[in-house]
Formats: C-alpha cells, structure tokens, sequence
C-alpha cells in the first residue's frame, strides 16, 4: 500500500537556511546535507548552496543573469540557479556524479506519482531472493548477506522497470543515496570505504529505502512552493572542452575544480558503481572515470612519467613555466625519498596543463565583461609548495581574461595530527574578471 506522507514527517524536512552554520564555509557540501533536494545525496565534493545564490543574486542585480559551472558535480549551482531565475547550465566530467545531478534535476516530478513508482519497486523487491554469489568482491565485504540481499532485490526490481523517465531516475537515485546507511563498513572523510573498520548505526535497506523516498518527495513538495526560473541544462562533457557550451553565453562562472592534493575523485564513487554493475573493481576505474577527469591524482599519471617535462613545455603553461619546471624537479628529487614513489611531479605538470585548457575553453564560452569565482586551494605534496592559486590567476590572464585577485576564506592543513608536512597551506576564492 503506497502512503502518503504525513504532517509529522513533513516537518522533519522543514529547514530553517537562515540558522544554518554562520561560518564561512564556501568551500565545503556539509551545510548542503540540511538543505531540500541537495542533501539527496551526499558527495563529499563541493561547496555552499547558500554562498553560491547569494553570490548569484548579487551579481544578478549587476546583470549577470547566465551562469556556468564546469565542474558542476552533484548540480548545486544549477539547482540554486533554478532558485534565482536564472538560466544556468552545468558541466560534469564524472559519469555517475553526472547523472547524480541530472536526477536531482527532476525535483519538478509529481511527488505523489514518484511515491507510488518508488513503493511499488519496494513492494515487489520484498518478494523477491535474491543470490548474491555473483556480486563484486567489494560489495560483498560491504554488506552482510541478508542486507546485500535486499539491497540486489531493489536494484533487480529498479533494472527490470528501468527506462531512463524521470521516475526511474529518482528512484535510481534513492537506491543509491542509501548504500552507505545500509553497510556496517567505514567510510572516510571523502567517501573512501574502508571494509577493515565498522560502525555503530546501519540501516535496513527496506526501511532506508521508505525513508528516503518520503524524504525526496517531501523536499519536492516543498520546493514546488517555491518560485523558480528556467530548468537547468546539464551536459556530460570534459571541462577542457565545453564542447556543448555556446560561445560568449556565460556572464557569471561559479565553481570549485579538483584541487591539486591527490584525491581521486574516480574512487569516491566505486562503492556505488560496483553495486550498479558499472565496473567490476578498482582496475575498471581507468577506462570507466578517470579518462574523462582533470589529472589531479597520480593514479591519473602513473603511465606518463616520461611524459612530466613534455607536458611542463606546453606552450599554453608559458606564463608559469619557469617555475613550474624547478618545482617538479624538486617534486621528482623529493620522491626517491619516500617509500610510496608518488610521482606528483608528473601529476603537478598534467594538472596545471589541464587547467590551462580549462581556461582556454572558459574563454571562449563568457562574455567580454563576465565574472569568474573558482573555489580552489594550494597544495604541496611532498612538503614542496605549489602555489596553485596564483598559477590559476596567471593562466586565466594568459588565455584572454583582464585581472585576477585571491580572497583566503580558511587556514588548511592546521587539524590533522598525522599530516605529512607542516607547510601552511590555504583555501579560497580565486576572482577573475572578463
């Protein structure tokens, strides 16, 4: 029996924005997790939805009324440009985070209708037994057998209706928002899963499933309340590229790009993506994600070390070349020092190359007169400093942007008692003006 959702449970969704973490937290998701329709899944990349519209309601009073996200992630931009009236379009590199913010997209659905789609998988999946000798290593070390159970019954129910509507979307989307709640297993501070540590709190997959459902249609009811302007356009495409942006169509470009720190934002995803079926393990994660991403991780480079000073000589690092040579040399002394042979210089050299044609292609997709915010931080891997947001600056100057200028919102590096250096690191906004 489908249920409709109570009074009582709808005021569990209510949020009041105003009180939350007053803060300057530009650059981090965790305020995003009390907030409607972003909070339906939680990716550890990311900043504040309410920076983010307030930035674009100030410069909407300056005009600026088309506004453009790279590296749109799980859609915060998009879903805050929706909010504010604005046209906005997104692109995202990461094929599973991209279709995480176009499922967001659909908030616009009829709740009720994704209700009854939804508890009906969940009616049917309940029916079901589910042999799970077939799933990837790692699925089964997540999960206990009558929870992994459960958990294949909904997704073989969800495949079986599957059709790529809205509805199954957003269902796709519930299923996967609660993968976590449902494993015993550890899961770092970037959604790292570490089968080797346990915690306290797990969920029923059956029950988690109802709740979040109620919790998805309880946001859309709410937001539908709301005002809002244009649908937000979100393309599965290569941020170097916006090969399906139009030219001079962006007054106003709000994001935050991988940081230089090794993160492999490929592997933040492959618990998911192995439940899925998109990949097999950790070897598939090459050729199913990390092609498509900005080289910001050494599992990106480690193939191309010959290649570290060839990509240093790209023309388009010319503004930064001198300095970029003599600091990954020192990055390629330092690394006979370490057990781990990290190969961050050649990982230095393919990030800022990267980023070189990110700006190119920005450059060609704004307006003569427009605004661009890069939520960014520096890096030094190693204990070798990299001075990231004044490389970014000189490379947006280079590629046809008038000036930039850096605003420090927070002191990195300064809590954890097991880092590897003791260099000052920061976090902030790098401002560039057409």
């Amino acid at each position: 029996m489908v249920k409709d959702i109570s009074i009582d449970q709808m005021k569990l969704f209510l949020v009041d924005e105003a009180e939350i973490a007053t803060s300057d937290t530009t650059s981090t998701f965790l305020d995003n997790l009390a907030l409607p329709i972003h909070r339906w899944f939680r990716y550890s990349a990311g900043f504040s939805a309410l920076w983010v519209r307030q930035l674009i309601e100030q410069e909407k009073a300056n005009g600026r009324s088309r506004v453009f996200d790279p590296f749109s992630g799980s859609g915060t931009l998009l879903l805050e440009g929706e909010r504010c009236n604005v046209e906005s379009i997104g692109v995202e590199a990461h094929p599973f985070v991209a279709r995480i913010a176009r499922a967001k997209l659909h908030w616009q659905q009829s709740p009720k209708t994704f209700r009854e789609y939804a508890f009906s998988i969940l009616e049917h999946a309940k029916k079901l037994e589910m042999d799970i000798s077939a799933s990837p290593k790692l699925i089964r070390d997540c999960f206990p057998p009558e929870t992994l159970s459960r958990l294949e019954s909904l997704r073989k129910v969800w495949e079986d209706s599957a059709d790529g509507s809205p509805l199954s979307e957003l269902t796709w989307l519930t299923l996967a928002s609660i993968l976590r709640q449902c494993s015993p297993v550890g899961t770092a501070q970037w959604q790292y899963v570490l089968p080797a540590k346990t915690k306290a709190k797990v969920l029923d997959p059956y029950e988690a499933f109802e709740a979040r459902v109620h919790l998805i249609s309880g946001d859309m009811t709410r937001r539908q309340r709301q005002l809002h302007g244009p649908k937000a356009i979100l393309y599965w495409d290569d941020a170097r590229l916006c090969s399906q942006v139009p030219d001079k169509w962006a007054h106003l470009v709000i994001t935050s790009p991988p940081y230089a720190n090794n993160y492999d934002y490929a592997d933040a995803t492959r618990l998911e993506m192995s439940f899925f079926g998109e990949i097999r393990g950790w070897g598939d994660l090459q050729d199913a994600v990390r092609q498509y991403l900005v080289r910001s991780c050494t599992q990106h480079v480690a193939s191309l070390q010959r290649e570290t000073y060839s990509l240093v000589n790209d023309p388009l690092l010319a503004p930064i070349q001198k300095e970029l040579m003599e600091t990954c040399k020192l990055l390629e002394a330092e690394k006979e020092k370490h057990g781990g042979k990290k190969p961050y210089h050649t990982m230095i050299a393919a990030y800022f190359s990267d980023m070189a044609r990110v700006w190119v292609a920005l450059r060609r997709v704004t307006s003569a007169d427009c605004l661009v915010c890069f939520v960014i931080g520096d890096s030094a891997p190693y204990g070798v400093y990299v001075p990231v947001d004044r490389w970014l600056g000189e490379l947006a100057v280079a590629a046809g942007f008038k000036l930039y200028s850096f605003e420090k919102t927070r002191d990195r590096n300064v809590k954890w008692k097991n880092r590897k250096h003791t260099v000052p690191l920061h976090e902030g906004r790098l401002w560039v003006e057409g």
